[in-house]
């Protein structure tokens, strides 16, 4: 027998360790910090309920629908006060129609009693969103293509209603101001929400509708009640650029400093815009982005727009399954299309952010205006650089001085002697006023810059200050070229981002400039001009896929495992694009005051799809979102201006590499062919549900919990899933896939088939020619084989050319492995 002794404690001691029991058991022993959770519940919303679709009465639908809705969030309260503890939580919103669930404000303890819950199906952490930060109509050709056709910019768009999820829009903008018109939009049913800056006139018919979501955002420490407006007014800016590229009234003058740059137009400007601000200048959460998406598919919208969005992969689950997307599949189940910024994130491989094939996800491109400034040197030579800005002195013909910022510092200081106050320009107490009044200043790109304390406002401030003549930023031979883009300046500026024209200023500097022996300068000799830098030119190779769009193969997690879909889908421009701004501009100081802004990022391709696809949907109402999908896709154009192969930036400075579809998806969008695209490739919501029951190792009961459906149909294949495009990323030995087209045109056309089959391919196509009527569908077989293993994708396409001049491309992606490769 083992004997077993006890310590006899004293009794004090007893009741302290009891009292921490309990203490600690209660949940108050330590401290949680709360989080937002998106909790997806079983059961339909509204949208998908049967009670709400099947009966013949309009009048039984509503009451049906608002029985169910009140049903749901009834259902919704009680869950949350039945499983978590009094005064742990606040519920934030309640998703209602196209998913069933809600978002919550609670710790991880609490989160977790909910993923235990009978009835939920999943909890995601609430990952945050960001945003993926004119002559453009003219690029694309609208005006002499799809406008035309639908009778000039005062019609085009006409009857389509853009929801644009972002920061707000400015109602007070020319873009968005009120106009006449005559189409009835009897299908959409938003509201007008009034608040800070944003009275009840703001929704004036453009504006069609404005609502905003904030419960997420007054969830976290990062909201700012100073600029975060508790209404769907724009205080960053983003929102309003956003919403003016896909619909803003057309022939609007650019004037930035006084200063015209020409007109905008939106891509449909006559498309009604439906505001639904869920980001705010401080902070942006996943939950009032799902909020939006729900209430913006109930209102009606055609299009949702979306030029926020996760910043990478969920972690916990597959890609496809994130709330988020999940919230754009049953959008896309409703019946709107999803256009979706590709990301920033660029070029670094599988960075792309528009994951799912139920949105379109865009890249980014730029076109083929420049704006190009130059620094007139005392001894004749010219360096071009980047500024929009007007002329120094004399219209940029009278020389100044040339003074190197530190050579200007004031030798009895007290500031710190740092480059920020040395050589960057950002405190005027630094500088010797007598030595840079009237003078143009080399500052210099160096540490701050590149850590982000140090900016352009704040050598403008100082030039301002001091009274500059202007100013050069060059750049800096310890960090190397740097990044620029042209921005609006209010003094003469250019910046100079190549270190070997820096090299050519510097030394004409110093051949100039007398200095003493211990090198303090005695004498500046050196002379400068800027010239005028606001005039565009129209040259140069374009469209080029720029730096910073986000590059495939799509993934299916974070672990990066590949996905047999083709990502980014398009690409559009998304360089350097003029659009509609807030003079607000909370986070943008430079642009305080300002009513439009040149920015670049896939936000800015996204509107430029969006509205196209507006342009699509009024010339074939009846067309559903995947119809439109593949009439933007089969209809890119993969060539530039020159007539080469598109090219791509690299991650070097100035430096271009041969593009892929992994760059630009099915190449630049062409309006004039998407329009009237021949045939086209559909997929419904119940294909997508096939798709994701036939990803490798997935789970069946995982795709029910997140959808509610069950995987009956699998694919054979997640490649058979009906997309314009062909996406295997390992290969083993051969695959037969399907597609099937359908003729939307009037006529019945004949098709020639042709293969471009990717590198150590070969592909038979079936039938290799047909004839096909009105309306009629026609499968394709496409069987791939492996002839030689490669260690990366290599890329083809399958081309479709009909007897009345349509062309169908089909882009193909596969990487063929030997068995072996398979089974590593």
């Amino acid at each position: 027998m083992v004997k077993i002794s006890c310590i006899a404690l004293p009794p004090l001691i007893i009741f302290i360790i009891l009292m921490i029991f309990v203490f600690m058991s209660s949940g108050f022993g330590f401290h949680e910090e709360k989080s937002i959770y998106l909790v997806l519940l079983e059961g339909d919303g509204v949208a998908f309920h049967a009670a709400s679709q099947n009966e013949n009465s309009s009048i039984i639908i509503r009451n049906a629908s608002k029985e169910h809705e009140e049903h749901l969030l009834e259902s919704h309260n009680m869950l949350l006060q039945s499983t978590l503890e009094s005064g742990s939580y606040n519920k934030l919103h309640s998703f209602k129609h196209i998913i069933n669930g809600f978002s919550v404000h609670t710790t991880p303890s609490q989160a977790k009693r909910l993923k235990a819950t009978p009835g939920v199906k999943l909890v995601e952490k609430d990952r945050g969103v960001k945003k993926m930060t004119t002559y453009t109509p003219d690029f694309l050709d609208l005006p002499q293509g799809v406008w035309a056709q639908e009778g000039g910019d005062k019609n085009a768009g006409d009857g389509v209603v853009i929801g644009v999820i972002d920061s707000g829009i400015n109602p007070l903008h020319p873009s968005f101001g009120p106009q006449t018109f005559s189409t009835n939009i009897s299908h959409f049913s938003g509201a007008c929400e009034t608040g800070p800056h944003f009275p009840p006139e703001s929704c004036n018919g453009k504006i069609i509708s404005a609502k905003y979501f904030s419960a997420g955002a007054q969830a976290t420490p990062k909201f700012n009640a100073s600029v975060d407006f508790l209404s769907p007014f724009d205080a960053d800016g983003h929102g309003s650029h956003v919403a003016s590229i896909a619909a803003g009234n057309a022939g609007v003058p650019v004037e930035v400093n006084g200063f015209c740059y020409g007109q905008a137009s939106g891509m449909a400007p006559r498309a009604r815009i439906a505001v639904y601000k869920a980001i705010y200048s401080s902070v942006g959460t996943m939950a009032d982005v799902v909020a939006a998406i729900d209430q913006a598919v109930q209102d009606g919208v055609d299009i949702i727009s979306l030029s926020i969005g996760p910043n990478g992969p969920p972690q916990d689950t597959i890609t496809f399954l994130s709330m988020f997307d999940i919230s754009l599949l049953f959008a896309r189940k409703a019946g709107v299309l999803v256009v979706q910024a590709a990301g920033n994130n660029g070029p670094s491989p599988s960075s792309v952010v528009s994951f799912s094939p139920w949105t379109v996800g865009v890249a980014a491109c730029n076109t083929d205006r420049r704006y190009t400034s130059s620094i007139l040197l005392g001894n004749g030579q010219v360096i071009d650089g980047i500024g929009l800005s007007g002329p120094s002195f004399g219209n940029g013909t009278i020389l100044r001085k040339l003074v190197l910022a530190k050579d200007a510092v004031k030798t009895n200081g007290t500031f710190p002697w740092t480059p920020e106050y040395l050589e960057e320009c950002q405190h005027p107490e630094a500088l010797d006023p007598t030595k840079v009044f009237g003078s143009v200043i080399i500052c210099n790109f160096s540490e701050g810059f590149v850590n982000g304390t140090s900016t352009v406002a704040g050598i403008i401030s100082t030039a301002k200050a001091l009274g500059f003549e202007g100013f050069i930023l060059t750049a800096n031979p310890s960090y190397g070229d740097y990044i620029a883009e042209p921005i609006p300046f209010s003094i003469p500026g250019i910046l100079i981002p190549s270190v070997a024209d820096t090299k050519i200023i510097e030394k004409y500097y110093e051949e100039r400039t007398k200095r003493d022996e211990k090198g303090t300068v005695m004498e500046f000799g050196a002379m400068a001009s800027k010239t005028e830098g606001r005039v565009a030119s129209f040259k140069g190779r374009s469209p080029v896929v720029s730096r910073f769009s986000s590059r495939g193969p799509d993934i299916i997690d974070a672990n990066k495992s590949l996905a047999d879909v083709l990502k980014p889908d398009i690409l559009a421009p998304g360089h350097q694009i003029w659009a509609a701004w807030s003079p607000f501009s909370a986070k943008q100081p430079m642009l305080t005051g300002h009513d439009f802004a040149l920015l670049s990022g896939t936000s800015m391709a996204a509107p430029h799809v969006a509205g196209i696809a507006a342009l699509i949907k009024q010339y074939n109402p009846s067309w559903s979102p995947s119809m439109i999908a593949s009439a933007i896709t089969t209809t890119g154009t993969k060539y530039d201006n020159l007539g080469d192969p598109m090219m791509a930036e690299g991650y070097k400075v100035n430096t271009l590499h041969p593009s892929t579809p992994f760059d630009f998806g099915a190449g630049i969008v062409n309006p004039s062919r998407a329009i009237n695209p021949g045939l086209v490739l559909s997929s419904d919501y119940q294909d997508f549900i096939s798709f994701l029951c036939s990803l490798p190792n997935i789970d069946p009961s995982t795709i029910t919990a997140a959808t509610g459906e069950p995987c009956n149909n699998p694919f054979d294949y997640p490649s058979n899933l009906n997309l314009p495009s062909v996406t295997i990323s390992a290969l083993r030995g051969s695959i037969s896939v399907r597609r099937t087209v359908m003729n939307v045109g009037n006529t019945t056309e004949t098709y020639l088939g042709s293969v471009l089959p990717p590198n150590g391919t070969s592909i038979n196509l079936n039938p290799t020619w047909f004839t096909i009527s009105p309306q009629a569908t026609q499968d394709l077989e496409i069987n791939i084989n492996v002839n030689q293993p490669m260690e990366n994708f290599s890329f083809g396409e399958i081309v479709l050319t009909g007897s009345l001049d349509h062309i169908v491309r089909i882009t193909l992606s596969v990487v063929p492995v030997s068995v072996e490769q398979h089974k590593l």
